[in-house]
């Protein structure tokens, strides 16, 4: 079957894309032109079906909810009650990130338990199971892991963050800079990296990027290239290991589209606010605008347990910007296995994030919600801020946990309500669309 890709230059307005229209408000045409381009992607796989999300040019900036087990805690139905988490909370797109316990399960259980697209990162089993089967990951054969690419996109992975930018003149750059700060921060980086130098080879997922690309466009799975090499700390940000990878990432998605596989590319990691526009640029200029997928990005080191905060600052700046996709960071980031509450909170903070980048995206039409909400605020039309609030029932249940003595105000000012007395004062004075 074709991909969305090859029906976009053929003509062909899909489904897939007339639901992207839809939802965005923008003409089928329009989205079936960029994903022509190459500059907007929906995570789709014929064998699965899921939601269309179209993550690219003009459209909203998406938000990603990463969950899966770890070696020290296997629980498969924590990971459902995650997943389901991350889609009630109101992410676009899910990654199944498993390293612990049988890994096949819990990604089948999790893919049948949302509706969203679901990614992951091939790397992880294959190590996993090299480790399990030889006692050694970096006995990897790399027949096993292109057979295990394929088993994950039969089972409907939607998008897929494949390490296919790291190779030999990247560690060289890396070795050559004296390391780093924070070291490597990937888990599929760091064994891709490990299993190169153990054997003396080069990464078999760039000397080969065209059986990888011919296993996902078989699917119409999205090729999302991975950052093994992101940044783990701000004075590694932009060094030039990252930007290495970062370049042939970006030369990769253009072979990519022209091989007619819907291409994504990721990013940095932990970003300090003043480099975030230009990491931006970069990526956009070196793959001829494809959807950029940044991881966070962290904006500061030093507050553990408030991540997703950190995190939401840099990615507000980044949904500004451009990135077309953000991967959300939890309270949990750097301390521990992220819980559904986790989980929950990450998502609200990338999701108000995103939100505030586009309505620096997008000024004339991002802003209309906070104008309303502003008169309803003015107004004390309750009713109505809850239902423009992003997350309506926390608000309610915030307000109704304090009761005021006045129904029409709140506990902040009571009596002293700064709202009810100007408003008295100047409504006479309102016209126009201030009505």
């Amino acid at each position: 079957m074709k991909t969305q890709i090859e029906f976009a230059r053929e003509g062909v307005i899909t489904p897939q894309m007339t639901a992207v229209a839809a939802d965005e408000q923008v003409s089928p045409d329009y989205v079936r032109q960029m994903v022509a381009e190459g500059k907007i992607v929906i995570p789709w796989n014929h064998n699965r079906k899921p939601r269309a999300a179209g993550i690219g040019k003009g459209l909203r900036t998406k938000v990603n909810a990463s969950i899966g087990t770890s070696s020290d805690i296997i629980d498969y139905a924590a990971e459902v009650r995650k997943a389901q988490a991350a889609q009630e909370a109101g992410a676009d797109t899910l990654m199944e990130l498993s390293v612990g316990g049988d890994l096949d399960r819990v990604r089948r259980e999790v893919i049948a338990a949302v509706d969203l697209p679901v990614g992951n990162v091939p790397l992880y089993q294959a190590f996993c199971e090299a480790a399990r089967k030889y006692g050694d990951p970096n006995k990897l054969d790399p027949e096993m892991l292109f057979d295990l690419i394929e088993r994950q996109c039969e089972d409907g992975m939607a998008f897929m963050a494949v390490h296919c930018g790291i190779n030999l003149y990247t560690i060289e750059r890396l070795k050559k800079q004296g390391y780093r700060y924070g070291g490597l921060v990937s888990k599929g980086g760091v064994s891709m990296v490990a299993w190169m130098m153990a054997n003396g080879r080069e990464n078999p997922l760039y000397e080969q990027f065209d059986r990888v690309t011919a296993i996902l466009k078989k699917y119409d799975t999205v090729l999302s290239l991975g950052n093994g090499l992101r940044a783990g700390a701000i004075h590694d940000s932009s060094d030039r290991a990252q930007i290495q990878e970062l370049l042939i990432n970006c030369e990769l998605a253009e072979l990519g589209r022209e091989m007619g596989c819907q291409m994504l590319v990721e990013g940095p990691g932990h970003v300090p606010l003043d480099e975030v526009e230009g990491n931006i640029q970069l990526q956009k200029r070196m793959s001829g605008g494809a959807p950029y997928y940044m991881l966070g990005p962290i904006s500061t080191d030093v507050a553990p347990g408030f991540d997703h905060i950190t995190a939401a600052i840099g990615a507000a700046q980044s949904s500004r910007y451009g990135a077309d996709l953000i991967c959300y960071i939890t309270p949990a980031e750097h301390l521990a296995l992220p819980n559904e509450e986790d989980v929950r909170q990450g998502v609200k903070a990338a999701k108000i994030a995103a939100y505030i980048g586009d309505m620096n995206k997008y000024p004339e039409t991002g802003r209309q919600r906070d104008k309303e909400m502003s008169k309803a605020r003015r107004d004390l039309d309750w009713q109505k801020q809850f239902d423009l609030a992003l997350f309506p029932e926390d608000a309610r249940a915030i307000r109704a946990s304090r009761t005021p003595e006045d129904e029409a105000t709140c506990t902040m000012c009571g009596d002293f309500c700064a709202s009810r007395g100007a408003g008295k004062l100047f409504a006479a004075d309102l016209r126009g669309d201030k009505i």
